[in-house]
C-alpha cells in the first residue's frame, strides 16, 4: 500500500510540475525566436504538457462523469487553439488570410478521422468489434457535417464578395448559426438525451460507471481544472513557439505552407487524441467518439464566432472557403463517418478506412 501511495503521489506531483515548467519555457519563449538547443527543451516542454493535460483531464472526466469529461477537455482545447489563431492574425496581417480556414479544417480531418480511425482501431482490436451508440454519434456527426458546410463549404460559391469570402452580414449569419447549434448540440449532449452519450456494453446496453477508484475530492478536482488549463495553455503556447524551426523544416524541404498549419493542429490535439485511445482500450469507444466529434464540433462552432468577432479589427481578407480537394475530402468524411457510426458497431475495416482518408489528408498537404 506504501509503495502504491508513493508511485500516485510521485505521478501526480509529476503532472502539477510538468505543466508549470512548460507554461515557464512559454514565457522565456515569447516573443522570441529560440535557439536549437531551447527549441528541444521547449518540444520536451510540450510533450510532457501533453501528457500531464490527459491525466487531469481524465481527474476531471472521473469527478463529473461521461459526457460531461469529455466535453471539458473539448471545449477547454478549442477555446485555446481559438485564441491562439486569432493572436496569430493579428501579428500576421494578410499573409494569414487563410489560417483560420486550415486550421479548422485540420482540426476536422484530425478529429473525425485520425482520431476517429485510431479509437476504433483500438477498440475493435480488444472486443473485435467496437460497440457505440448510433444515436449519439450521428447526432454529433450530423452536426459537425452541417457546421463545416455552412462555414467552410459556401463560402466558396457566394458572390457578395470576390473570392473564397463571406460577406459581413454572411459571416455574422454564419457565426450566430454556428454557435446557436453548438449550443443546442451541448444542451441535447449534457441534459435531454444525455443516454445517448454514454458507453455502452457489447450487448449494447448502457456501461455502468467506473468505480475502480474512489472519485477525486473538490480540492483535487479544482487544481486538475486549473492544471488542465496551465497545461493546454502551454501546449498551444509551446507549440507557437517551436512553429518557425517547423517552418523553416517545411521550407527547407519544400513543401507548402499548409504542413506548418497541420503539424501545429496535431501537437494542439495531442492531448485529446490520448484520451480518445485510453477510453477505447478500456472499451469506452463512445468516450472517444464523444471526444473525436466534440472537438470538431467545437472548432467549428467557437472559431467562426471569434473569428467573425475579431474581424471587426483584423486588416485583409478572410478566407474561409475550401478548394476543390478539401471539399472532396470533407464530403468522403461525411459520407463514410455516416456509414460508420448508423450501425451503432465497427470493425478494424471502418477504423482502417477512416485512417486511410487521415492519410491522404497528411500526404495531399504535403503533396497537394
Amino acid at each position: 500500500m506504501n509503495t502504491s501511495a508513493t508511485i500516485r503521489s510521485l505521478a501526480t506531483q509529476w503532472t502539477v510540475v510538468v505543466p508549470l515548467l512548460a507554461a515557464v519555457a512559454l514565457v522565456l519563449s515569447w516573443g522570441r525566436e529560440p535557439a536549437p538547443f531551447a527549441v528541444a527543451v521547449i518540444a520536451l516542454c510540450l510533450a510532457g504538457a501533453v501528457l500531464a493535460a490527459v491525466h487531469h483531464a481524465e481527474v476531471i472526466a472521473h469527478r463529473v462523469g461521461e459526457p460531461f469529461g469529455s466535453l471539458v477537455l473539448a471545449v477547454a482545447v478549442t477555446v485555446i487553439e481559438v485564441a491562439l489563431i486569432v493572436t496569430l492574425m493579428v501579428d500576421g496581417g494578410p499573409k494569414t488570410s487563410a489560417l483560420a480556414r486550415d486550421t479548422v479544417f485540420a482540426a476536422v480531418m484530425i478529429t473525425c478521422n485520425g482520431i476517429v480511425g485510431l479509437s476504433l482501431l483500438v477498440g475493435a482490436v480488444r472486443t473485435r468489434v467496437a460497440v457505440f451508440n448510433a444515436e449519439g454519434s450521428g447526432a454529433a456527426l450530423a452536426t459537425v457535417a452541417t457546421l463545416a458546410t455552412l462555414s467552410l463549404v459556401l463560402p466558396t460559391f457566394t458572390i457578395g464578395k470576390p473570392g473564397p469570402e463571406f460577406s459581413s452580414a454572411q459571416l455574422a449569419f454564419a457565426a450566430v448559426s454556428s454557435l446557436l447549434l453548438y449550443g443546442l448540440f451541448v444542451a441535447v449532449q449534457t441534459v435531454r438525451h444525455r443516454e445517448y452519450f454514454l458507453p455502452l456494453t457489447q450487448e449494447g446496453r448502457l456501461k455502468p460507471d467506473e468505480h475502480h477508484a474512489a472519485l477525486p475530492g473538490r480540492g483535487a478536482t479544482v487544481l486538475s481544472l486549473t492544471m488542465l488549463l496551465v497545461a493546454l495553455i502551454a501546449v498551444v503556447g509551446d507549440a507557437k513557439a517551436v512553429s518557425p524551426a517547423i517552418e523553416s523544416g517545411v521550407q527547407a524541404a519544400g513543401m507548402p505552407q499548409a504542413v506548418v498549419g497541420v503539424v501545429i493542429a496535431l501537437l494542439v490535439l495531442l492531448p485529446e487524441t490520448l484520451a480518445a485511445v485510453r477510453a477505447a482500450r478500456r472499451e469506452r469507444v463512445q468516450t472517444s467518439l464523444n471526444l473525436a466529434l466534440g472537438s470538431a464540433m467545437a472548432s467549428i462552432g467557437l472559431t467562426i464566432p471569434a473569428i467573425a468577432l475579431a474581424s471587426i479589427w483584423l486588416s485583409g481578407p478572410l478566407h474561409l472557403g475550401l478548394g476543390a480537394t478539401h471539399m472532396v475530402l470533407l464530403g468522403l468524411t461525411v459520407v463514410v463517418g455516416a456509414l460508420t457510426v448508423v450501425p451503432g458497431r465497427a470493425t478494424l475495416l471502418q477504423g482502417g478506412v477512416h485512417l486511410s482518408i487521415f492519410a491522404a489528408f497528411v500526404f495531399l498537404a504535403i503533396s497537394p
